[in-house]
């Protein structure tokens, strides 16, 4: 008997997504352009990237830093996707905490 749930994955060319956390983590994207800021919200995160919120006039660039306050990292982040006011990323590295935030 076959499943017929669920066709079989083979080499269609789709990326097996890792399990993303949900978590509600306040941080700031810092462009690096004059030291703008933009606030958002981590909505799920994983090791490779996360799921961020921000407000839907929001200009977010393609590269920025992600400061999380609550895990003390700056993390190097690379925009995956864009959807209103939701901003898929993928974690490219780290670097220390910005010396002028105080968040």
């Amino acid at each position: 008997m076959t499943n017929t749930a669920r066709p079989l994955e083979g080499n269609s060319g789709e990326h097996k997504r890792e399990h993303r956390q949900r978590v509600l983590k306040g941080g700031t994207i810092i462009t690096g352009i004059q030291n703008s800021e933009v606030s958002c919200t981590l909505r799920n995160q994983h090791s490779g990237g996360a799921e961020l919120k921000v407000a839907p006039d929001s200009r977010v660039p393609d590269n920025f830093l992600l400061y999380v306050p609550v895990d003390g990292i700056a993390y190097r982040a690379e925009v995956r996707w864009r959807r209103t006011d939701r901003v898929g990323v993928r974690f490219t590295g780290t670097a220390p905490k910005p010396k002028l935030h105080y968040g």
